[in-house]
């Protein structure tokens, strides 16, 4: 496929059919403008932010007072206040929908099926909001979940949310350990689990796991049944009830909502932490709904009624991101398990099944299935999906031609990317613009975000820090136990004065988009020349003899040297000619500078329960240090397959 020519370009009539058009209509009318595309959208938001996200709290019709201002200490990253006399309830928000069609639509692999109505969830929202104020659960407090991605976790955080209570929640693979690590630190007044999850096909017991955390961190436990016996999980857990039993009191009613300050504590988010324990992030119910409801109304232009899908778990933040599609009118399509369970088809039956208008995803799981050799575009009827989102890592431009060749021709493919750190997105899709192969579509509106060198100067073409020089309302709150706001500082603003560095390294494309490298505490100097760790990843996994790979930069002889490590597929050895083979190919394909001085194969490769590849962690296995924190990991015993190479001594 040429890269001369773009992948998808949308038509006049996509253009003006979508909501972000109409959104720059009424700019334009509002306040005597001509915004005439995409980039004069983008300049007028970060140029009059004040306008810009009054009018979208109106355009996405916010439930709440506004207020009389819209941003307070602007030019002040860290003292900035967005609609400082705003209230609102975050669950009054997504729950709008008027009970005609479905809200959650919800798949636990090829075990388990359900379909729930607004009314339906609105039903248990309302029973646990009469539970938790009855144990006396109230505004601030926490609730943590370990939970799977099913339609009883969103009824929950709902719940928690209406009261004004604050929400966190992981996955049940999780570890103890990593589930303490994460919820001991902020000491929740109720813990909601799960009694068992399917994975693989398989059962996944968590009554030992269950009871020990409850027990530790001496909250009353809620246990939800999904795939086990929760009386026997009960039974285990003293103290715990049942969600039956829990709201058994409790008849429905109208749904209460209490409207609290825009920057008031909606949810702690956690840093991957495999260098320490898990930062505590604490975002906003005012800003993350307003810079959600941007991202799905404009940017994904979401209708009322379409449905909404990402692969996701609970914890990671695109399950955050995935619900507050509610507040769009979307329903949402939550699936729980392994996306290759029972095989590789399963979510695209999910999507064909279902007319998903939006398909969220991994880099990791595209490539997946690009190597598994599976073709969606000729086995399944996708024809309502519009609109393909890939995250987590970036996505390589091979991944972007297998989108478009293996999946659908006609569809936007939107790489976006942000993090944990900012519960969205600082670079996205647009439906205004073209989609180039390899690149980000642009900066997110209302963000005015940049690539700068070291000095701190703008550069285009080059690669550099991702900056964001403006406030913006979804930045967090606070960290958690961080009275003095040293750890927030430290994070985002020791780089650059008033400026939030987020630790991407980026690239500007001549076409005006954005090329993410990886991140920049992974970044390689050999020579003193940075690269990024994604541009060797982009060659070397396209090759088939590798399934993986994984690159840090190990200090030798007073300078740094690159080292790859690689996952190879079944039946691959790592001979000689394959080791020259992989560096012609980083060599042609990258540059000399990216050639790893050492290849070594690996039976696994570590990762966090997100997926994300843990190059950080291999560094300082590597290098005689402890990983401080191994229970981040999905596979934390992968960590000793790097510990003590005779290969790296030499």
């Amino acid at each position: 496929m040429r890269d001369d020519k773009p992948l998808w370009v949308p038509t006049r009539a996509s253009i003006e059919a979508s909501p972000m058009y109409a959104f720059m209509q009424k700019c334009n009318r509002d306040f005597g403008l001509s915004l005439a595309g995409y980039d004069d959208l983008h300049a007028f938001s970060v140029a009059d932010r004040e306008r810009f996200w009054t009018s979208v709290w109106e355009f996405c019709g916010v439930k709440g007072e506004r207020g009389t201002s819209a941003l307070l200490n602007g030019d002040a990253m860290l003292d900035a206040r967005f609609f400082p006399d705003a209230t609102l309830n975050f669950a009054e928000n997504l729950l709008s929908g008027e009970g005609v069609g479905d809200a959650l639509i919800f798949r636990g692999e090829d075990k388990v099926a359900d379909r729930w109505s607004w009314g339906r969830l609105r039903s248990l929202v309302s029973r646990l909001q009469q539970a938790f104020k009855a144990m006396g659960i109230g505004s601030g407090d926490r609730i943590a979940a370990m939970m799977p991605n099913m339609p009883e976790t969103v009824a929950c955080m709902l719940a928690a949310a209406s009261v004004g209570a604050i929400w966190s929640s992981c996955s049940p693979d999780f570890g103890e350990q990593g589930v303490l690590d994460r919820f001991g630190q902020i000491e929740p007044k109720l813990f909601i689990a799960c009694d068992a999850y399917w994975y693989g096909g398989k059962l996944q017991d968590v009554k030992g796991k269950v009871a020990t955390v409850t027990k530790r961190l001496g909250a009353p436990c809620l246990v939800v049944h999904y795939a086990g016996d929760a009386s026997a999980v009960v039974n285990e857990t003293p103290g715990a009830k049942t969600l039956e039993d829990f709201i058994a009191p409790f008849e429905p009613r109208s749904v209460e909502f209490v409207r609290l300050p825009f920057s008031h504590p909606l949810y702690i988010l956690f840093s991957s932490g495999t260098t320490g324990v898990p930062k505590c992030i604490v975002h906003s119910a005012g800003g993350t709904l307003l810079q959600h409801l941007k991202e799905h109304r404009l940017h994904c232009g979401i209708q009322p009624g379409e449905k909404l899908f990402y692969f996701t778990t609970c914890g990671w933040m695109m399950w955050n991101w995935l619900v507050s599609g509610l507040a769009a009118g979307a329903t949402l399509c939550l699936f729980d398990g392994s996306p290759f369970a029972p095989d590789g088809n399963v979510l695209f039956d999910f999507a064909a099944a279902e007319k998903f208008a939006v398909f969220g995803t991994s880099a990791k799981y595209i490539d997946a299935v690009r190597k598994s050799g599976l073709t969606p575009r000729t086995s399944h009827d996708l024809s309502s999906l519009r609109l393909m989102t890939s995250t987590g890592s970036p996505l390589s431009p091979e991944g972007f031609t297998f989108v478009y060749e293996g999946i659908k021709e006609d569809v936007q493919l939107a790489s976006i990317s942000g993090g944990t750190d900012i519960v969205s997105c600082f670079v996205l899709g647009n439906p205004l613009q073209p989609v180039w192969r390899g690149e980000i579509q642009g900066a997110g509106l209302g963000l005015a975000m940049d690539v700068w060198d070291d000095e701190g100067k703008p550069v285009r073409q080059e690669k550099g820090e991702l900056v964001c020089t403006k406030a913006f309302p979804s930045m967090p709150v606070m960290f958690w136990n961080d009275s003095d706001g040293a750890k927030y500082k430290a994070a985002y603003f020791e780089r650059f004065d008033n400026v939030w560095c987020h630790g991407d390294f980026a690239e500007w494309t001549e076409h005006g988009g954005i090329v993410i490298h990886g991140r920049s505490d992974a970044t390689l100097n050999p020579g003193g020349v940075r690269i990024g760790t994604a541009e060797i990843y982009n060659q070397v996994e396209q090759m088939g003899e590798v399934a993986e790979a994984l690159c840090i930069g190990q200090e030798w002889d007073d300078d740094v040297r690159v080292v790859l490590f690689v996952r190879l597929a079944p039946g691959a050895a790592l001979t000689d000619e394959l080791v020259k083979a992989i560096k012609n190919r980083i060599r042609t394909g990258a540059s000399p500078r990216h050639v790893p001085a050492k290849i070594i194969a690996v039976s696994d490769i570590p990762r966090t329960k997100s997926g994300k590849i843990v190059e950080l962690a291999v560094r300082e296995v590597v290098h005689g240090r402890a990983v401080k924190n191994k229970e981040a990991l999905a596979n934390p015993e992968a960590l000793e397959l790097f510990a003590g190479l005779a290969e790296l001594r030499v």
